[in-house]
């Protein structure tokens, strides 16, 4: 009798064993899927981040070879910036950059009459300029999407 509650034990005993042997691979398992993603996601929102500075710093090009370069585009249109025959230029096709999809809009800017200041009402400000800068990309089942907005003014005339 003692010989068959011994292996009653045994075979509780394994069991046991395969179950939390079971249970720390799959939570392994899990803390190693989520590690996967959280790192994905970081390497996007940088590459995302250097896009949003390129594409500021494309705009920023185009304003330096000729204020007409950025003057002369529509406000509320969506552009993409694209590099070549080694010069930036904004296009109405669109364009990715891997997974990504880098957009420049423009928007016109008022100035206060008496400050000159920057204000929601006020005379146009043709020498000056709102750009955003809108990187998006598809991550899983979402769309993430990162901006950088600024002034651009036409110190050149």
């Amino acid at each position: 009798m003692k010989t068959k509650t011994n292996r009653g034990f045994l075979v509780v005993e394994m069991l046991v064993a395969v179950a939390i042997i079971t249970f720390s691979i799959l939570a392994a398992m899990a803390v190693t899927q989520k590690a996967l993603y959280v790192a994905r996601l970081a390497l996007h929102e940088s590459e995302a981040a250097l896009l949003l500075e390129e594409g500021a710093e494309a705009t920023r090009i185009l304003r330096d070879n000729d204020w007409d370069n950025v003057s002369s585009l529509s406000n509320g249109t969506n552009y993409y910036p694209t590099f070549a025959g080694g010069t930036w230029t904004l296009s109405t096709t669109p364009a990715t950059v891997g997974i990504f999809t880098r957009t420049v809009n423009l928007a016109s800017v008022n100035r206060d009459s008496t400050t000159l200041d920057i204000s929601e009402s006020g005379a146009d400000d043709p020498k000056t300029k709102l750009i955003t800068v809108t990187v998006s990309w598809s991550e899983g089942d979402a769309t993430k999407t990162k901006t950088l907005s600024f002034y651009l003014l036409d110190i050149f005339s």
